[in-house]
């Protein structure tokens, strides 16, 4: 059953993920800095950036050598050949492309602009060219910061690596569940009956979704520096499902 009352929390004063820092310590320490004590059935929602970050996921752009595919493919876009190169590295396949915009399958099933692949907020580096990739598996992430967060904090809480990302048909970018563990990221809802009691015969809840786009509101995607949210109040009776059951299979797909 939903509940009544939800709130979200803003985990303040966290520092500049570095790689190879431990996002389990650094939220169990931006609990006790914000007076938090988790509580079952928290949720904490992570920005997908410190994710990629703690695990090291950058690409320095001087180093890359484009294919020939690659620089047929920047010209058509206009971008940088190298950094084309990269989202190819990290794609199965070209969806769209116009110039200023490149539409790919990420390896994961994503359908998403350059890959994931991002300039914004991170720190220069003298002599390079960085750039930031998804975590290399985002609900194995999501599951291994839920392991150490129980085990340090002895509570059942669940975690979300969410991403912001555009939509067909929609302007502007919401928060997305890239990652999840704990929680049913899809809840499916057929057979249940509505209102009026007849049977619901196609609604799933994309539900680590929902919580990722409301975390977002506090989170921001400019300089808000809040890479962290608790969300509490949250009730689910489905079984756990990791973020990767929200993507449509292709053969389901009608605009692919």
């Amino acid at each position: 059953m939903p509940s009544a009352k939800l709130t979200l929390t803003a985990l303040t004063g966290i520092k500049l993920v570095e790689p190879g820092d431990d996002l389990c310590a650094i939220a169990v320490a931006a609990f006790a800095a914000n007076r938090i004590v988790p509580e079952p059935g928290d949720v904490l929602v992570v920005a997908q950036k410190i994710v990629s970050k703690a695990e090291g996921r950058y690409v320095d752009l001087t180093t890359v050598e484009p294919s020939e595919r690659a620089i047929a493919l920047a010209a058509e876009v206009d971008k940088d050949p190298r950094f084309v190169e990269v989202v190819l590295s990290e794609s199965k396949r070209v969806v769209r492309h116009r110039p200023g915009l490149l539409i790919v399958e990420h390896r994961l099933g994503f359908v998403m602009a350059n890959a994931g692949i991002d300039h914004s907020n991170l720190p220069t580096q003298t002599g390079g060219e960085r750039v930031l990739l998804l975590p290399q598996n985002p609900d194995g992430s999501a599951l291994a910061l839920r392991t150490q967060l129980v085990d340090t904090v002895g509570t059942e809480i669940s975690v979300i690596i969410c991403d912001s990302f555009g939509r067909a048909w929609r302007k502007g970018t919401v928060g997305i569940a890239l990652g999840a563990a704990g929680l049913p990221a899809l809840i499916d809802m057929r057979g249940q009956p509505d209102l009026f009691g007849r049977e619901l015969l196609v609604t799933e809840t994309g539900f680590a979704d929902e919580i990722a786009a409301a975390a977002g509101l506090l989170m921001g995607q400019a300089d808000e520096a809040v890479p962290m949210v608790l969300v509490r109040g949250l009730g689910w009776s489905a079984p756990e499902e990791p973020a990767a059951a929200l993507i449509r299979p292709a053969e389901h797909d009608l605009f692919r």
